[in-house]
């Protein structure tokens, strides 16, 4: 499958959506650069990936990806500096099988704050720009459906671009980016660094379901994340278990 037409109808709907956010909030020249790529590890041992269904869809993004070989350690995102700068990204319901609410949380906080983005009516194809100002500390998060038309903006105070986290929560349950946070400590969700013309990118595949329990295939929600400007890798942070272990 040819990415070309993938990668410019996102492009399109993505300068639609900043013409919108532009009048709501004016995204920083300065805009964080994140953390070097090779900054990022693989898993080990790598989570075992039931079924064909996210390969087959990351094959015909047109990613060099193998499921169940390239998943690597990034449980959070965050911004490189530590200065007053907006970070901007941009993540997308590039899959969604099972209506679940999508949203983000501070990962460093003892008891996080859910920050909902996508309602469990959301289809995919919808996306959301989140930008993450200081003074107050907040963020700001413009969503739009498969067209680019805007769905709403929600104002989370305190939302730290240090320590993105991102969760799904269904009947099931409520899952998260980091794995210490899931029952068990599995891991309900695996990252993958984009490839090719999409390098610079990240996708998260999330299994919606105690993974005990559950059929494997990491392919119920599949977010596609990028900043604007610049490229995105997630980076590994001390995961929740970790940041615990610190005040026994």
């Amino acid at each position: 499958m040819d990415t070309a037409p993938l990668l410019t109808t996102r492009a399109a709907l993505l300068a639609i959506a900043l013409a919108v956010v532009s009048a709501i909030v004016i995204a920083d020249p300065a805009d964080a650069v994140p953390l070097p790529i090779g900054q990022a590890t693989l898993r080990s041992p790598q989570v075992p990936v039931s079924g064909s269904a996210l390969q087959t869809f990351l094959n015909l993004t047109g990613e060099n990806i193998v499921v169940g070989q390239d998943q690597f350690i990034g449980e959070l995102l965050s911004s490189s500096v530590s200065y007053n700068s907006t970070y901007t990204i941009q993540f997308e319901l590039a899959r969604d099988t099972t209506g679940a609410v999508v949203g983000l949380y501070n990962g460093h906080d003892a008891t996080p704050t859910l920050m909902p983005v996508f309602p469990a009516n959301a289809t995919t194809g919808w996306f959301a720009v989140a930008t993450f100002r200081s003074l107050p500390t907040r963020g700001i998060v413009n969503v739009f459906d498969g067209n680019a038309t805007p769905v709403g903006t929600s104002t989370y105070l305190g939302a730290d671009k240090s320590a993105i986290g991102f969760y799904v929560s269904g009947p099931r349950g409520t899952f998260y980016s980091q794995d210490s946070r899931n029952p068990d400590g599995a891991a309900q969700s695996l990252f993958y660094r984009g490839t090719g013309l999409y390098a610079g990118t990240a996708w998260i595949a999330f299994e919606e379901q105690p993974l005990a329990g559950s059929d494997h295939d990491f392919n119920d929600h599949v977010l596609f994340v990028e900043t604007i400007p610049g490229s995105l890798v997630p980076t590994l942070h001390s995961s929740w278990g970790q940041l615990k272990q610190r005040f026994r």
